[in-house]
């Protein structure tokens, strides 16, 4: 059983940064990702990190979002900057273990312009 705790978001002016992190208790953990979901909008992903360091980003946020994480303390992080009013979502981490994916429970993160 993994169990995730996300921390940061809140509401950051149009340009500026924002970080996110979210930290994981468990064994097993090997992809984890960030996802976000906007108002009336689907389940969007963002970001995933492997266990090796290799990262993949969704083309909305490439050159903004740095993804990365600490194997030793299962932290994943996500490093926000040249934020638009458009990133305004509910951002969630996800993490894979054993095949089997979990939920971290959201963090909102407001970006006006």
């Amino acid at each position: 059983q993994v169990q995730l705790v996300e921390s940061g978001g809140g509401l950051v002016q149009a340009g500026g940064s924002l970080s996110l992190s979210c930290a994981a208790t468990g064994r097993g953990i090997n992809v984890m990702r960030w996802y976000r979901q906007a108002p009336g909008k689907q389940l969007e992903f963002i970001a995933l990190v492997t266990r090796d360091g290799s990262t993949n980003y969704a083309d909305s946020v490439k050159g903004r979002f740095t993804i990365s994480r600490d194997n030793a303390k299962n932290t994943l992080n996500l490093q926000m900057s040249s934020l638009k009013p458009d990133d305004t979502a509910v951002y969630y981490c996800n993490v894979q273990a054993f095949d089997v994916n979990y939920w971290g429970q959201g963090t909102q993160v407001t970006v006006s312009s």
